[in-house]
């Protein structure tokens, strides 16, 4: 049968099993949306009001269902929009699909209204793009894209696709699609010796990583450390993927994490680390992380291996099939001293929420004992973020959204829209600082048009509170530019852009504001004014080894 190619792309995402695209229309994507008018019935379109929004959207989607996020983008300034998007997705390994239109065959290369080149633009960010030129070669390269998408470590696909060729006709004939996340089973490296590393080892630990949300590998890891008998940390995109109510846990590692974290990583013999990316703000310094260690490192990308930190074991494969592997061939292991040196280290450095006042961990603290297990947290990024890292209890795996790698600002509100329209029955939070709010406040348009029960909790600091946190400490108090001092209202702006808001300045008023908001189910802004000088502590300075730790008393 024959359709135009903006039909072909609709009929193609219905293959995927796509029910949802995030964009904003334009003239040369005017033949697609026409196309998806006709279909509203069976793919929803989500209209933000920024196409950077509709990638993030795309993006919190993703990440929170593990199927892949599309998003939609006209040519010239919405396609150039998505692109910081794209590269926060591709970085943090997510699997995205963006959509773009450009000027016809005939215009390209001439600067025409609207014309540029988006694939050579995003060509460093993506696992791949193409610009489709050719209506026959147009389903198999929208098929191809959501293979690269969704395959062994995922990350974000672009297709372009000139105006003339979605207005041009083929013969399409539909072709079902295997939808699950794509990995061999295969496994390079030396299994033998890493698990005779395992049987030597007297002070193992577990290091997991994004890598372990994405493969699914929760079960498999609560078993591993249980049968090796090891502590467990995380980085930031490895949250959820073991429970933070267990023994076990040890919390978040690297500069904004734990003491018993980064002193027990740095004094164990075996560290086994699970889908990471060993990245700047983990390590430290390279060249002392974890040094009287062995180190086994297991990823499904090879370029991570040996990359930042020297490993004496990479295993290449998916985090899920190595761990089965290891739980069928270690036997039992006992390190009953290790295991109580870390308790008593845990003890003794605990991350604590001060008695009185109204800061950050407080109100991460009273999110997280009052909503339900399978809340999905989103934040911005900047001290909100870890204080949400450090202080919320994550039990379930895909419930923490966060830009780790590129470290988005305005990541957050935009992926809190992405979740909550994936996952309808359950109650999304989005953790922004004031800072944040400001590169993405319209995106409460979105939430309140389509009324998405999502919860937008400000952490109110007057400051663009982490880099306000290096001043202070490396540069001698010089504030520069990161001082708010205009007054803005968030409570009367929610309420303008159709969202309820209340302003909190206590901890009975926020108690009492959050309880309100987990019973709406419209968007609820709640604005929290805390101290501008409230910190982020323990703190390792960048490229300081992971014991050089820093608190509120040693920093004075």
């Amino acid at each position: 049968m024959k359709y135009t190619g903006a039909r072909i792309i609709i009929e193609c995402l219905k293959e995927q099993g796509v029910d949802t695209v995030f964009g904003y229309p334009g003239g040369a994507i005017l033949n697609v949306y026409d196309e998806l008018y006709k279909h509203s019935d069976e793919i929803r379109h989500v209209l933000t009001s920024h196409e950077q929004g509709a990638a993030h959207a795309a993006d919190g989607y993703a990440r929170s269902t593990g199927r892949v996020g599309v998003c939609f983008a006209t040519s010239g300034p919405g396609a150039t929009n998505l692109v910081t998007g794209i590269a926060t997705a591709h970085m943090d390994s997510v699997p995205v699909v963006a959509i773009t239109c450009n000027v016809g065959v005939s215009l390209l290369g001439k600067d025409s209204f609207q014309e540029v080149d988006i694939a050579g633009i995003t060509t460093p960010i993506t696992k791949h793009n193409f610009i489709v030129k050719d209506v026959k070669k147009l389903a198999d390269t929208i098929r191809y894209a959501f293979d690269i998408a969704r395959s062994g470590r995922p990350g974000p696909v672009l297709v372009d696709v000139t105006k003339d060729v979605t207005g041009s006709e083929a013969e399409y004939q539909r072709r079902d699609a295997d939808i699950s996340y794509k990995v061999s089973d295969e496994v390079i490296g030396d299994m033998d010796e890493a698990l005779k590393l395992m049987e030597k080892a007297k002070k193992p630990f577990i290091f997991v990583g994004g890598g372990a949300v994405i493969s699914g590998a929760g079960l498999e890891l609560k078993v591993f450390a249980d049968r090796l008998d090891a502590p467990v940390c995380d980085s930031l995109m490895g949250k959820g993927s073991f429970d933070n109510d267990d023994d076990r846990y040890t919390g978040m590692l690297g500069m904004h994490g734990t003491r018993t974290s980064n002193l027990g990583v740095s004094g164990c013999d075996l560290l086994v680390a699970l889908g990471v990316r060993f990245s700047d703000r983990v390590a430290g310094d390279p060249k002392s992380f974890a040094k009287g260690a062995k180190i086994i490192h297991v990823d499904i990308d090879p370029a991570e291996i040996n990359k930042n930190v020297k490993v004496d074991i990479g295993l290449v494969g998916d985090v899920k099939h190595v761990l089965r592997i290891f739980n069928e061939r270690l036997t039992p292991k006992s390190h009953p001293e290790w295991m109580e040196n870390i308790a008593k280290m845990k003890n003794d450095y605990p991350m604590k929420v001060n008695e009185r006042g109204f800061d950050g961990p407080y109100l991460v603290s009273r999110i997280s004992k009052e909503s339900p297990d399978d809340t999905i947290i989103v934040t911005e990024v900047g001290q909100h973020q870890m204080w949400a890292a450090q202080y919320y209890s994550f039990k379930k795996p895909r419930t923490f959204l966060s830009s780790g790698g590129l470290g988005t600002m305005g990541y957050g509100l935009g992926a809190a829209v992405g979740a909550a329209v994936a996952n309808p029955g359950k109650r999304v939070i989005n953790i922004a600082g004031d800072g944040c709010m400001r590169m993405n406040m319209n995106e409460l348009i979105t939430a309140s048009r389509n009324r998405l029960p999502l919860i937008e909790v400000i952490v109110n600091n007057s400051v663009l509170g982490m880099v306000h946190q290096w001043q202070q400490l490396f540069y001698g108090n010089r504030y520069s530019a990161t001082v708010f001092d205009d007054g803005l209202d968030y409570v009367k702006l929610a309420e303008a852009l159709g969202c309820t808001g209340f302003r909190v300045k206590t901890r009975e008023e926020f108690d009492s504001a959050l309880k309100k908001a987990l019973e709406m189910d419209t968007p609820v802004v709640l604005d929290c004014l805390i101290g501008s000088d409230d910190n982020v502590w323990p703190m390792v300075a960048p490229g300081k080894p992971l014991t050089s730790i820093m608190t509120k008393d040693t920093a004075q």
